[in-house]
This record gives C-alpha cells, sequence and structure tokens, in this order.
C-alpha cells in the first residue's frame, strides 16, 4: 500500500483526456494516414510482423485480429530478443513491420526495427514521441499526438495507439464503414467517459484475483485491462478467450471468483454467451460490458458504431473502474511502487 496524494489522480485526468487526444490524430495526421495505407497496399506483404511490449504489445494484437480478420493477411509478433540478445538473420523481404511504442527509445524495439528493416521489411512506426530513435529509423510514422502521460499506467496512449492502427487497417482495406466510424471514435469516447461501472468496484476491491474474457478483437482488450489491474491496483488479473478459459483456468474459479466478460455484438456475440452462462454456473461473479437493457450484472456500453471498435470504447470504461479500484485499495494509481514510465530492455 502506497500513500496517495490527494485530488484527482493523473490516471484519472487522462483518462479524461482520451476522446481529444484520438480526435488530434485525425485533424493532424489524415495526409500521413492515408500515405501510409497507400504504401501498405501497394506492398502487398505476404505477412506482417509486429514489434511491441507490455500495453502496445496488447494494442498490435488487437491490430493482429483486425488484419487478419479483414484483409486475411497473417500478422506475428515477433520477440525483439531475436534481433537485440540473438542477433538473428531475418529474411522479411516483402513484408512490413509494425512497432508501437508510447517513448520508442527501448533498445530492443529499436534493434529489432533496424533489423527488419535491413532485412528488406517495410517498417511503420506508431510512436508517442516522433523525436525517439524508434521514429528516426522507420519508413513511415504515425504520431500518436497524445502528449505527456504522467501516470505510469498507459491509458490515452494505449487507445490512441490502437485507434490509429484500426484506421490504418481501414485505410489499407479501403473499408468506409470502419474509416467512418474509427473518425466518430471520439464522440463514442466521450460518451463512455459517462457508463458507470462501479457493480463491480466492491467485488474487485476486495479481490485477490480475478479474470477478464474476450474473444478476437475483444481479446487483447481483455489482455490490457488486466494489465491495468497488476500495474495500478496490485490485483492479480489473467485474460483468456472465452473459449480457452473453459480448458483449464475455470478450474480456479470459485463462487465469488470476479470476472468481466467483453461481449461486443461481433461475430463471437453468440459463443461469448455460452462461455458467460458456464462461468455464472460455477458461481463466478461475472459482470458483462454488453448492449442491452440495465440489469444488474451488466455493465453498460457505448456503441462505437463498428462491433470492431466496440472493445475500445468498453476499455475506456473500465479504465475508470481500474482507477476506483486502485484508490479503493489504498494504491497509488500513478505510482505503482515497481514500475517506471519508461522501460527499456535489450
Amino acid at each position: 500500500m502506497t500513500d496517495r496524494p490527494a485530488g484527482p489522480s493523473a490516471m484519472a485526468e487522462e483518462i479524461r483526456e482520451v476522446p481529444e487526444a484520438v480526435a488530434r490524430f485525425f485533424a493532424r495526421e489524415e495526409g500521413n494516414l492515408r500515405d501510409t495505407a497507400r504504401r501498405l497496399a501497394e506492398l502487398r506483404p505476404g505477412v506482417i510482423v509486429t514489434c511491441a511490449r507490455g500495453s502496445s504489445d496488447n494494442a498490435a494484437v488487437y491490430f493482429k485480429y483486425l488484419a487478419e480478420i479483414l484483409v486475411g493477411i497473417p500478422v506475428a509478433s515477433m520477440g525483439p530478443s531475436v534481433a537485440s540478445l540473438y542477433h538473428a538473420p531475418l529474411r522479411l523481404a516483402g513484408a512490413a513491420l509494425i512497432s508501437v511504442s508510447q517513448s520508442g527509445k527501448s533498445p530492443d524495439i529499436v534493434s529489432l526495427q533496424q533489423a527488419a528493416r535491413a532485412a528488406g521489411a517495410f517498417v511503420i512506426a506508431v510512436v508517442n514521441d516522433v523525436d525517439a530513435p524508434l521514429a528516426r529509423s522507420a519508413d513511415a510514422v504515425l504520431p500518436f499526438h497524445s502528449g505527456l502521460e504522467r501516470s505510469v499506467a498507459a491509458t490515452k496512449t494505449f487507445l490512441s495507439s490502437a485507434a490509429i492502427l484500426a484506421a490504418l487497417v481501414a485505410e489499407w482495406r479501403g473499408d468506409a464503414v470502419l474509416a467512418k466510424a474509427v473518425r466518430a471514435l471520439p464522440e463514442a469516447l466521450e460518451k463512455a467517459l459517462a457508463a458507470d461501472w462501479s457493480e463491480a468496484l466492491p467485488v474487485l476491491r476486495d479481490a485477490s484475483s480475478a479474470y477478464i474474457v474476450g474473444r478476437g478483437p475483444a481479446l487483447p482488450i481483455a489482455a490490457e485491462a488486466a494489465l491495468k489491474l497488476k500495474e495500478t491496483a496490485m490485483l492479480h488479473a489473467e485474460a483468456f478467450s472465452g473459449a480457452e478459459v473453459m480448458h483449464g483456468p475455470v478450474q480456479l474459479v470459485e463462487p465469488g471468483f470476479p470476472v468481466i466478460a467483453l461481449r461486443p455484438r461481433d461475430a463471437a456475440f453468440d459463443a461469448m454467451a455460452e462461455a458467460v452462462s458456464r462461468l455464472e454456473a460455477t458461481g463466478a461473479r461475472v459482470f458483462v460490458a454488453e448492449p442491452g437493457e440495465p440489469r444488474p450484472g451488466r455493465l453498460p456500453i457505448t456503441p462505437s458504431g463498428h462491433p470492431l471498435l466496440d472493445p475500445l470504447v468498453m476499455l475506456l470504461s473500465f479504465y475508470a473502474l481500474a482507477e476506483q479500484v486502485a484508490q479503493s485499495r489504498g494504491h497509488d494509481p500513478d505510482r505503482p511502487s515497481r514500475l517506471k514510465k519508461v522501460t527499456q530492455t535489450m
């Protein structure tokens, strides 16, 4: 437990800044976004590699689902140590690599990006600091424009990067519906700030562990949510697919065990209903973020205008809950005792 400063946390303030941060990217980078998507489409890569760690890696996995669902191109995460420690020869001619980083300074991420570019990959850096080494060594740069993020827990930078990656997929595919919805995200995110998820607060406050469950593009968002509970509230939380949770992890679920299920109305909507029912049958305390009339256990959501974007809107509401959970457990969400804002690894 740490001493908490009086007044709103920086995390809470930055959560409220998310809609404006996302809007700022589209106000400043429309031409750059379209040009980058055009270059990616002209390359016609047979595979895309992603390079990221932590929250940024969750954003990269969100991109993976969108690219594989909408474009049909396989996307694989490559471990940065392949280049930074093992110095492996890479064969990436005709491929693309997308690096995602808030700081753009971690030596292992920079090392892999440089090695991939030298191996013939078209390199796109999605980064907040345009003067960082990652931005300087890329073929194309998509800046967050999120501004300073004081809290160690990434919130506005995560959602900015995920929105940028969704917009990249929309432009690359020529998907007018997704492109329109992603540009309308700031309004949906603004409404999501008012969504009250506090019903889950006392359960998470008193818990020793929790599961966050999702499928498809909601799964990396569940991973990001679980990470935030670890970082800010010192609450052990794990993310699982609504399918995989039944292949072992359900054994740990006892009566009262908290589960938050992210259930957007996409192709996995019905399958997630089955997972929720089976988890409820164990006696777990299940909270479901889904569309529908208010009822106990249903967390209110704001539709984004596209089911593949709905997990991002859900996450903003979750961030507000996570900040409250941290405060209620006596922790400063801005200053986790063992974490730094910029983590540099080799």
